[in-house]
């Protein structure tokens, strides 16, 4: 079979392959590359050496049987049986649930979360959104510093497992996304720079030298990352991807490294015959990432949405230090702008940042499903000290709120994985580096980021404690009790309801239409018929609701219908869900 690598700075370039060494030659056709032929087969170990140098793993290697570290091993994609015959599914009417393989069960692996599959598709929701699956060293972690962008990590399963998952997942009728990261690697068994200019400090990330989009030999980086996003596409049939933090993909050049992304991802669309996207995750507030290419834009097919996010919380919660503070002045404001206008911050200033920021969105243009709205992320929870989730912090009432307002909203929504019934587990940032060295300054470094906002070291877990991930594993028994199974079943009612009523899947963000009292915390939109009411107070609150002919589809406490004077009254810490005509 014929092995290949671009290695651009290397005099020579020696394959070993099965306990056999071959020197490779230079193609001749493209520059940098170095190919040759020995034989090989699926799972035949290999690695390259560069002038003599250790062996190394391929950049473009599809297993990683012992790790980062460790020999590649020859993946040949045309055994696999599929049995699913799939047509696809795209995210117009989709309801997303992220979900970490590590720990939506105790055994954190492929197989034993695909096993757990038919939950999600009792909860309704439309596809399952895996964090990030790349290898990475030691069993146990969030993911995001993971190398081998084209393989599977090891303990979860390898591509095998992978492959099973989504088979099942395809035969229960839900789509799967894999969220993968371009912005940077792990810090540990990344070869990459070894073998050619992946790296450039031309521009500088929090993760160090950004990846190379734009420095000489951007284009040889440009081509990995496509054919590694492709890959997932076409190899594991996997439906879209999340790119993590693309406003960390620093690009010069003329054509944006989205926009060629976005066009290889529509072109592969047309080619397999079934709908195929790309889910930004940005903090820009930038329209373009989501405006389709003919109209100068990235064409990337959605976007996350914190600025929802930030509002919905502070609504919630109260919290209003960091980037909360300027939703948290007058968060029922901040709610409706978003529900409205899909950003927060349009243009306006932002006191976290010290300056102003974004843009507005064409709401003529982006349709609201571009947008994904949620309540609860990986970040969110995993980034607080103690990984606390909504469910540590808020009644059962409140949480019916938060659910209400994210699953009505104009936006795509998103579930965080142990939401849908309150989860009591926390979520907490976890490591498993087989580094000391490495180990210890992610261990400081974390407990002194929380220290400067006022937490005891001994309050921030040790993200390299086998507890913190235990701590961190869904506890399947909970569904089953109270108040888990009312949380659990107010989700799947909200979430048959969004597709159900064809109002609240409507593309027109501008359509919506929203009233909402500061002082008394209740907040009330319009999508077409259906009208949603939310109290976060502890009164009841009387809302004006209008005349009309009433029928309540879904509350979380009795309400009574209104009466002449048109007010509806919703107990404190409740919500509901009707039409009006």
């Amino acid at each position: 079979m014929q092995f290949e690598v671009w290695a651009p700075q290397a005099d020579r370039v020696t394959l070993h392959c099965e306990g056999a060494t071959r020197a490779l030659a230079r193609d001749p056709a493209r520059e940098g590359w170095w190919t040759g032929e020995a034989e090989g087969a699926d799972g035949t170990r290999y690695g390259f050496a560069l002038d003599d140098g250790p062996v190394l793993p391929d950049p473009r290697s599809r297993r990683q049987p012992d790790g980062p570290d460790g020999l590649s091993a020859v993946v040949d994609h045309g055994r696999h049986e599929w049995r699913a015959r799939w047509a696809g599914r795209g995210l117009p009417g989709a309801v997303l649930y992220e979900l970490h393989v590590g720990t939506y069960t105790r055994e954190g692996t492929l197989d034993a979360a695909a096993a757990r599959l038919d939950h999600l598709v009792e909860l309704g929701v439309t596809h399952v959104e895996l964090m990030p699956v790349c290898p990475f060293p030691g069993r146990h972690g969030w993911g995001y510093e993971g190398v081998s962008l084209w393989a599977v990590h090891e303990p979860y399963g390898g591509p095998e497992a992978l492959k099973r998952f989504v088979d099942r997942a395809h035969e229960l009728g839900l789509g799967v996304v894999l969220d993968v990261v371009h912005n940077h690697l792990g810090p540990s068994g990344n070869y990459l720079p070894r073998f050619g200019p992946y790296f450039t400090d031309t521009h500088t990330t929090p993760w160090g030298s950004a990846v190379n989009l734009d420095a000489p030999g951007s284009d040889e980086v440009r081509a990995f990352l496509v054919g590694s996003t492709l890959a997932w596409l076409r190899d594991y049939r996997i439906d879209g991807l999340r790119l993590d933090a693309v406003h960390a993909l620093y690009d010069t050049r003329a054509c944006h490294f989205l926009e060629e992304l976005s066009a290889a991802v529509d072109g592969l669309a047309g080619e397999v015959g079934r709908p195929l996207f790309l889910i930004a995750e940005s903090d820009l507030n930038n329209p373009r990432f989501i405006t389709r290419r003919a109209e100068n834009g990235l064409g990337l097919h959605a976007q996350w949405n914190d600025d929802f996010h930030h509002a919905l919380h502070t609504a919630l919660t109260g919290e209003a230090q960091g980037y909360y503070a300027d939703f948290a002045r007058e968060p029922f404001a901040a709610l409706a702008k978003t529900l409205t206008g899909g950003y927060f911050h349009d243009g306006t200033y932002s006191s976290f940042r010290g300056r102003h920021h974004g843009r507005p969105l064409d709401r003529t243009r982006v349709a609201g499903h571009r947008l994904l709205g949620y309540s609860q992320t990986h970040d969110q929870v995993g980034n607080r000290a103690q990984g606390d989730r909504l469910a540590a912090l808020l009644s059962p009432g409140l949480l019916a709120c938060a659910a209400a307002l994210t699953l009505t909203a104009p936006f795509t929504p998103m579930l965080f994985m142990g939401e849908e019934w309150a989860a009591g587990t926390p979520w907490q940032f976890f490591t498993d580096h087989t580094d000391p060295e490495l180990a210890e300054a992610v261990r400081r470094g974390r407990r002194r980021e929380f220290a400067a906002h006022g937490w005891a070291e001994e309050d921030v877990p040790d993200p390299q404690d086998p507890a913190t991930r235990e701590r961190s594993c869904l506890d399947w028994s909970e569904p089953e009790r109270e108040p888990h199974a009312r949380v659990l079943a107010w989700y799947r009612r909200l979430i048959a309801l969004r597709h159900a009523e064809p109002d609240l899947t409507g593309p027109d963000l501008a359509a919506t239409r929203v009233a909402y009292d500061e002082e008394a915390r209740w907040l009330a939109f319009r999508r077409g018929d259906v009208r949603v009411a939310v109290n976060l107070g502890k009164e009841t609150a009387a809302i004006p609701l209008g005349t009309g002919r009433v029928e309540v589809l879904a509350a979380w406490e009795p309400v009574p219908e209104p009466g002449p004077d048109g007010l509806l009254h919703v107990p404190g810490e409740s919500c509901v869900i009707l039409t009006q005509s």
